[in-house]
């Protein structure tokens, strides 16, 4: 089971390099609803309907995490050891889910290798 962040499903629906090793692992991970909002933007503004990239999502058993109190505090206390890459709320999201839960994240994101934090971070690519 991992974490899976906006880059990795990104690439999965866009079927970029990395995309089958992101495959197998979204059978049984989990996902922020905050990633969630934020693939679905990039296809809203992109001109496509956010139903239909939810249905195509659908076909993984990906678990759609709410971003709740615990996970706002986790993401808020990432970003003193984090704004210097430039995260965005989402990236810190999907972080502080990992940490929560003990999981793997991956991620197209190379900066995060870099930050020091106590997580196991799988760059998809």
């Amino acid at each position: 089971m991992s974490v899976l962040d906006a880059s990795a499903l990104l690439a999965l629906l866009f079927k970029e390099p990395g995309h089958e090793g992101v495959a197998v692992a979204a059978e049984g991970a989990l996902a922020s609803t905050v990633n969630l909002a934020e693939v679905l933007t990039r296809f809203v503004r992109d001109g496509h309907d956010a139903p239909g990239v939810l249905q195509r999502l659908a076909s993984y058993a990906i678990e759609w995490v709410p971003f709740d109190d615990v996970q706002a505090a986790g993401a808020a206390a990432l970003w003193p050891r984090t704004r210097r890459a430039g995260l965005s709320l989402a990236d810190r999201a999907c972080l502080a889910l990992a940490l929560d839960r003990n999981l793997p994240v991956l991620t197209a994101d190379r900066v995060w290798t870099q930050l020091g934090l106590p997580l196991d971070i799988r760059l998809i690519r």
